[in-house]
């Protein structure tokens, strides 16, 4: 009972995670943290994809949990870096978006 328990709340995870990437705005935001050539920070994040700060910053913590993106301190900012896991993904949408 336990194992189809964990198994249930994994595919849970999951597929939340997939519908946030199959989204225009969180993929937009991958992409765009991958082709950064400065530091990124969520309100000029919300900027560059034209979204509000509260969502770009609902959507960065759902990309945390996943092992996607980590927050970096530096003093009061936060800066926003890609996991390999999230450059990984950022790539494969932009070999998407090329595709089509």
């Amino acid at each position: 009972m336990e194992n189809q328990l964990r198994g249930v709340k994994l595919i849970k995870t999951n597929k939340s995670i997939f519908e946030v990437f199959f989204r225009e705005k969180p993929a937009m935001m991958l992409v765009e943290l991958k082709n950064a050539n400065s530091n990124v920070y969520a309100s000029v994040l919300a900027k560059q994809i034209d979204c509000t700060y509260s969502h770009v910053v609902k959507i960065l913590q759902e990309m945390q949990k996943s092992d996607l993106i980590k927050f970096k301190k530096e003093g009061r900012l936060k800066l926003l870096e890609l996991t390999k896991k999230g450059t990984d993904i950022a790539t494969n949408i932009e070999n998407i978006r090329t595709m089509l």
